[in-house]
């Protein structure tokens, strides 16, 4: 069903928030990744506003919908976006990356509710999606599982033979989301490991696959709703995505995969914000 137009301009609102959030608490840090985290917002809102079966005040819950972020390196987008929805006081994403908090360099499912799997190795995630919706579908349950992946790590072996398993066990309660930015550490994905196509490479691992703009509420709405109605088997979303997407001087620049911000830049950065979701 297609979002309304209250729909778009709530999340648009929430995308808006998450992405302040996002920004200063990096540059509170002085450290973390900006645009890794900057691309994958609207995936991240989408699916915690509006898709995921979750409830802030149980986070423990077991018939709870699972949400991997296996890139892990992102994972100030998704504190912001959990401290947004209500895991968490906002007030706590000052401490990221410091000394005993719980918001380190990467997610710790030990550490903070809302975290379903402790990630940052890369290439990891999936395999751990894969063996969540397999114990799942074995408890009966009908919980889904939502793996978010960076582009760089598909370019890592493990994913291809988690792909092979989830086809293998018909994984219909499986979707993962590949964040299609273009741009990994050392510079574009198709400079180093080329990757096309995604898509193709998906369908003939025997998953259902689909692209779709990253950052279109309304398209990103579609292909999970396409994806949540087919039970058969894994599917695959790839979402086209801008590094750095909100703020001007970080779009599409591989220097913001990783890079501290200084008392300019995050000016700049929270006054880009405000106009491009200007509400």
């Amino acid at each position: 069903m297609a979002l309304t137009n209250r729909e778009i301009s709530d999340l648009r609102t929430n995308a808006k928030i998450v992405r302040r959030l996002t920004i200063e608490s990096i540059a509170h840090a002085g450290t973390g990744h900006a645009g890794s985290s900057l691309s994958m917002i609207e995936i991240l809102v989408l699916f915690y506003f509006k898709h995921l079966a979750v409830d802030p005040k149980h986070p423990h819950w077991e018939d709870r919908d699972r949400f991997i972020l296996s890139k892990g390196h992102g994972a100030p987008g998704l504190y912001a976006t959990l401290a947004h929805a209500g895991y968490f006081p906002t007030a706590e994403m000052a401490t990221l990356r410091g000394l005993g908090s719980r918001l380190q360099g990467h997610p710790n499912a030990a550490a903070l509710p809302g975290i379903d799997a402790s990630t940052g190795s890369l290439g990891q995630g999936l395999s751990v999606a894969a063996g969540l919706a397999h114990g799942l579908r074995i408890r009966g349950q009908r919980s889904r599982v939502v793996c978010l992946l960076g582009d760089g790590e598909m370019q890592e072996g493990q994913n291809w033979e988690a792909f092979m398993v989830a086809n293998a066990l018909r994984l219909g309660n499986l979707l993962a989301v590949v964040d299609r930015n273009g741009l990994q550490n050392d510079g574009p994905t198709e400079s180093i490991v080329p990757l096309e196509s995604l898509v193709a490479k998906a369908e003939a691992f025997g998953w259902h696959g689909c692209e779709v703009d990253g950052h279109d509420f309304q398209a990103l709405n579609h292909a999970i709703e396409v994806a949540q109605s087919r039970q058969d088997r894994p599917s695959l979303i790839v979402a086209r995505t801008v590094k750095g997407k909100g703020v001007s001087f970080m779009e599409d620049q591989v220097k913001w995969h990783h890079h501290p911000l200084s008392p300019e830049e995050y000016r700049v950065a929270l006054s880009d914000i405000e106009l491009a979701y200007g509400l």
